[in-house]
C-alpha cells in the first residue's frame, strides 16, 4: 500500500486583527448570469467567520494527493479546529504512527476506525491496537487559489 501525504505545514491562526472584506450579500450566481449588484454595503470578517475557537485554531498547507477526489489538492490551506470532538465522516488531520495525514474519519458500528482517502490509488487504513493514532484537529474549511500559476 503507498502511503499517502507525509507531512503536512502547520501555522497558528492569528486573529488578533479584523480582517473585514466587502461581500456581495446577494450572492453569485453559478448558473445563469443576472444582473450585478449596484451597491454593495455588508461585510464579512474571515477570523470572526472561519474561526470558532481561535486557541485551538490552526491553518496546514496540504501536501501529498490523497483528497483530490475531494476537490483538496497540493497546496489548499486548510483551517483545523482541535477544540472539536471528532465524529464519523469528519476530515480530520490525524498523526498516525508518528506521521500525520489528511483522512476523513469512518467509525463503524463496531467501533473500528478507518482514515479513508479520497483518491482511488490509495486504500482506507483500518486502525488497529499496534497503531498510535492522535486525531489531531477537524478540518472546517479548505481554502484553495482558484488562479492558475503563470
Amino acid at each position: 500500500m503507498k502511503k499517502s501525504s507525509p507531512s503536512l505545514q502547520l501555522f497558528r491562526a492569528d486573529v488578533s486583527t479584523e480582517l473585514e472584506l466587502v461581500y456581495a450579500d446577494a450572492g453569485i450566481r453559478a448558473g445563469f448570469p443576472s444582473p450585478a449588484q449596484d451597491y454593495i454595503t455588508e461585510t464579512i470578517d474571515l477570523n470572526r467567520d472561519l474561526i470558532r475557537h481561535p486557541v485551538a485554531t490552526f491553518y496546514g498547507r496540504v501536501v501529498g494527493d490523497s483528497m483530490i477526489e475531494e476537490g483538496i489538492e497540493e497546496d489548499d490551506i486548510l483551517v483545523i479546529d482541535r477544540a472539536l470532538e471528532p465524529q464519523n465522516g469528519d476530515l480530520a488531520v490525524c498523526c498516525l504512527d508518528g506521521e500525520f495525514t489528511l483522512k476523513r474519519l469512518e467509525i463503524t458500528p463496531e467501533g473500528n476506525i478507518y482514515l479513508v482517502p479520497s483518491n482511488r490509488r490509495y486504500k482506507p487504513i483500518l486502525v488497529t491496537e499496534g497503531n498510535e493514532l492522535v486525531i489531531w484537529g477537524i478540518v472546517t474549511y479548505t481554502i484553495k487559489a482558484n488562479r492558475r500559476r503563470r
